[in-house]
């Protein structure tokens, strides 16, 4: 015993000479270090040498342009963004910060699900579309939120919404200061409290105030986003991914699935073919249904699905087991709500 502790206590000394008190306080401090999202939609990338010179910019820095960057790439274009990009973060969102290299961080995303990460999804922003302030982080924790449930909408630097701010995304969650004659004011990660209308959004004490959704209630969701662009690592109401929109789609209603197909694919509960209900989960897979996920949309009902394809299509309905491209891929199918 007493070999034990003599052991334990030379490798306490040695690891102390090596890592003094002080500068591994720092270290694990630094790994806890937590920021937000201070752009409409932060895009999150493999690595920062993924980014294309030019033809990325309008994502790249504080304030971004989603509309500008996604309308201006070619089907081509946006096809190359496949393994570029991972995810996608919003306005106010909260990340840990993993990593840091010059100009860039590695963050993981909270509230994004995956076997990556405990903290949430991990990738690559700039470091300029990340801000921390101890009283928006505060509010986070204490007040009341204003969901976004527009598929874009604008926050306002006045009540009257004549001097528009900033276009935020579907889904966006930020604390409220106050509401009046039907305009609710919301703090804001760096620039103060802005105003939006209150028709744009959902008022909630909490996550778990967020009422349970019906299947109805998730196709309806879904419907609104009929027509959007597809966009690889897409997570907002400027573009989506097949998994980015099941996953925001949820989540909006208050239930966090994982961010990804595959991972989506293997939670939940199972539900056979003959059993589908609306806002049931549809996974496709390669080798004819028997290999790795790569595909998922929602089920809306009378053999259709709704969903975001590929990268030169838009979200749509289909029906889905008359397509003998989906029906030979059909993977099976996941339930997350009652």
């Amino acid at each position: 015993m007493k070999k034990k502790w003599l052991l334990y206590i030379l490798v306490v000394l040695t690891f102390s000479f090596m890592f003094p008190a002080s500068s591994f306080a720092k270290e694990v401090e630094k790994q806890k270090e937590t920021a937000f999202i201070d752009v409409s939609v932060a895009t999150l990338w493999s690595s920062p040498e993924d980014i294309r010179k030019g033809l990325d910019e309008p994502a790249l820095g504080n304030p971004v342009d989603m509309w500008q960057w996604t309308r201006s790439m070619s089907v081509e274009q946006k096809r190359d963004l496949v393994g570029r990009l991972q995810t996608q973060g919003l306005y106010g969102q909260e990340v840990t910060i993993l990593e840091e290299q010059g100009d860039w961080v590695k963050v993981a995303v909270h509230g994004q699900p995956t076997p990556k990460n405990e903290l949430g999804y991990p990738a690559w922003l700039p470091k300029e579309q990340l801000a921390y302030e101890k009283k928006f982080a505060q509010q986070k924790d204490k007040k009341s939120f204003a969901l976004v449930t527009s598929p874009t909408t604008w926050l306002y630097n006045d009540h009257k919404f004549e001097a528009k701010f900033k276009e935020i995304s579907f889904n966006t969650r930020l604390p409220i200061i106050t509401q009046r004659h039907g305009a609710t004011l919301v703090a804001t990660p760096s620039d103060g409290n802005k105003w939006i209308d209150s028709n744009a959004v959902s008022v909630y004490e909490s996550n778990q105030d967020i009422p349970d959704p019906t299947g109805e209630d998730l196709v309806q969701t879904g419907k609104k986003f009929l027509g959007l662009p597809y966009l690889w690592a897409g997570a907002s109401g400027f573009g989506f991914d097949c998994s980015g929109f099941t996953h925001t789609i949820y989540k909006s209603h208050g239930i966090t699935i994982p961010r990804d197909s595959s991972v989506q694919a293997t939670h939940g509960t199972p539900v056979a073919k003959e059993d589908l209900q609306k806002g049931d989960l549809l996974f496709f897979a390669y080798n004819e249904g028997k290999g790795s996920v790569h595909h998922v949309g929602m089920y809306i009902g009378d053999g259709k699905m709704i969903h975001a394809p590929n990268s030169s299509s838009t979200v749509e309905i289909i029906e889905v087991f008359e397509s003998e491209y989906y029906s030979s891929e059909f993977a099976g199918a996941r339930r997350y709500i009652d």
